[in-house]
């Protein structure tokens, strides 16, 4: 018997380049990066000085002020991205059955500019002082905590950590809850707010994120033989997915299909992937055979593409070897090129991405494609998006840990 599909009916999005999903797409495709100088903290005693930060973010209008003082930063953009994301998709929390609603969503470091203000008040002026509201506003459930609160979502809530493929996982994760018969529809994705001076400068002291402090936007250049690292993102991007039939019965506008989902563990190194990409490559053909198709009916990838040579170089040699000639064929880009990237979050607004490229038969460059590496021989829709026909696609997060998580997504038929 075939299973029911699971479809896409909301998207929200909050980041760097947009903080909404018509800004965030818009900005995608005429090739707009969000990438500038920090000014959350003075970087002036660090190695790296830019980021991807949000510019003239406002979530007054959809959170009181009053609460988001008790909010960590990761927490608002869920808050914000799922408001979006839930307003689209017409779910009305007057309506459903909220025992039949849930959240799965990933991050990868939580509420750590809570944490590090905290240690600054108790490093300063003693125990006493530190907020009782630190723990609550730090861990990193407390997002799905809110969302929950906030529409009444009484269903499975569940928080996923696994580096950088946080996001896809929670969005795997949630496409099997609702398999399984836990829930007829899930609140997923990402967030994350860790452009904070000790993350910035964790990564920088372990020579992971690009130091070309004085060309931002040139900074992130996936797949591009000059590429030196990442550059660091913020941001949450959410989805409403739900089973086909729910979505019919409410009257609900389907926007495309989650199709499949595949997670591996390189079980190799901590930061580095395995030599030739070989997780990245099973968790890839599961996605794919998770939603029963074809290699040669992928016709787009949205890379994880991090603008680091490791990554970018095994990611190649995985889509190379696992579709082989096909490789020939497919469109690859990565819009970390314009994002940097959001870490947990990361594969939240590339869903959404990935989502809006089959609504508009549109592929979002990778900008700042000038060097081709010889190691990096794919078409990565450099620098101009590009038209073109997208039936299926897979969007590719990778991380720390070894951890990699594919999703499949198709246009809804």
């Amino acid at each position: 018997m075939a299973r029911e599909k699971i479809v896409i009916t909301g998207l929200g999005a909050v980041a760097p380049n947009g903080n909404n999903v018509n800004d965030y797409w818009s900005n995608l495709i005429a090739g707009v990066s969000g990438i500038g100088p920090i000014t959350y903290f003075d970087p002036s005693n660090h190695r790296v000085k830019i980021a991807g930060q949000l510019t003239d973010f406002s979530p007054e209008s959809v959170i009181d002020v009053k609460e988001i003082r008790k909010l960590d930063p990761f927490s608002v953009y869920a808050l914000a991205a799922t408001h979006e994301a839930m307003m689209m998709s017409g779910l009305d929390s007057n309506t459903f059955n909220p025992d039949r609603i849930g959240v799965t969503i990933g991050t990868g470091v939580g509420g750590i500019q809570t944490l590090e203000d905290q240690q600054r008040v108790i490093d300063k002026k003693g125990a006493r002082r530190v907020s009782p509201q630190f723990v609550p506003k730090m861990i990193a459930n407390i997002a799905g905590g809110h969302l929950s609160m906030r529409w009444n979502l009484k269903g499975p809530n569940q928080t996923i950590t696994s580096a950088c493929a946080s996001a896809t996982d929670a969005i795997g994760m949630a496409m099997r809850l609702i398999l399984a018969g836990d829930a007829d529809a899930m609140i997923t994705g990402g967030t994350e707010a860790s452009v904070t001076g000790l993350t910035i400068a964790g990564f920088a002291n372990m020579r992971a994120l690009s130091q070309s402090n004085d060309d931002p936007t040139s900074a992130s250049r996936p797949f591009d033989k000059d590429r030196n690292g990442f550059v660091l993102g913020e941001g949450s991007g959410m989805i409403v997915i739900e089973t086909e039939s729910h979505a019919k019965d409410r009257g609900a506008t389907i926007l495309a299909e989650l199709a499949g989902y595949g997670s591996t563990d390189d079980a190799f190194h901590i930061t580095q992937p395995s030599e030739g990409g070989i997780g990245a490559l099973k968790a890839m053909e599961r996605a794919i055979t998770d939603s029963k198709m074809n290699l040669d009916e992928i016709d787009y990838i949205n890379a994880h593409g991090t603008s680091t040579p490791f990554n970018d170089k095994n990611e190649s040699a995985a889509i190379k070897n696992l579709f082989k000639d096909h490789s020939k064929n497919l469109k690859v880009s990565s819009t970390k090129s314009m994002t940097g990237h959001l870490l947990g979050a990361a594969g939240g607004i590339e869903a959404v991405a990935s989502v809006k490229t089959i609504m508009n038969q549109i592929l979002p460059p990778t900008i700042n494609y000038d060097t081709p590496d010889p190691d990096c021989d794919l078409d990565y829709v450099p620098n101009d998006a590009q038209k073109h026909d997208v039936n299926a696609l897979l969007s590719n997060t990778f991380g720390f840990g070894g951890h990699n998580a594919v999703i499949c997504i198709r246009k809804y038929n």
